[in-house]
């Protein structure tokens, strides 16, 4: 078992606990380490850690630790854990304000999927709603996966999931403002 010297974790790291459970609009003390997001996780199988071990860390302040997981970024944020948590933890919230601090620090520890965040925002900055088709075809270009659909498109085809037309809403600026303005207060650029 590693052993940890709690009584050296910096100002920073209490900063940047603070700072992602603020984003998420959490208080770290209400969890109490019960196990229920994790029992009810299902992409725990597939996590370094827990979801219950990352606010564990962040109760800590072993933001390092927290951030440099792959956990965050596995994170399906389907919102089952915050479903089963007694205590009402956004769980969620703090995988998704974990996975940010990592962006922000430059961290990917599972890139493709952060390519696939990257590339649906653009989509629905552009278009104001994702296209399936332009989503697709863009994620396998960049992530290198250029034949991962060909299976499906017959079957995308066929819902109207792909095809010639490039579907968008109305006001497109009013999407890309409001994508834009949510960007800004993660401390992201658009």
């Amino acid at each position: 078992m590693e052993s940890i010297n709690l009584s050296r974790v910096s100002a920073e790291d209490t900063a940047t606990a603070a700072a992602i459970a603020k984003e998420a609009d959490v208080n770290l003390d209400d969890c109490y380490q019960c196990g229920k997001c994790t029992a009810g996780c299902p992409m725990v199988h597939a996590m370094d850690y827990a979801p219950r071990q990352i606010i564990r860390m962040l109760q800590l302040g072993l933001t390092e630790k927290a951030v440099n997981a792959k956990s965050p970024w596995i994170c399906a944020t389907c919102l089952l854990c915050s479903a089963r948590c007694p205590q009402g933890v956004n769980i969620d919230g703090i995988m998704l304000a974990t996975r940010h601090a990592a962006k922000n620090r430059g961290l990917r520890p599972e890139p493709d999927d952060d390519k696939f965040d990257d590339i649906f925002i653009s989509g629905v900055r552009m278009f104001g709603k994702s296209n399936e088709a332009i989503l697709a075809a863009r994620y396998n270009l960049v992530s290198g996966h250029l034949f991962q659909d060909v299976v499906n498109f017959p079957k995308m085809l066929a819902y109207g999931m792909v095809g010639p037309r490039i579907h968008s809403v109305k006001n497109k600026a009013a999407v890309r403002q409001m994508v834009d303005r949510v960007l800004k207060t993660r401390g992201e650029r658009p």
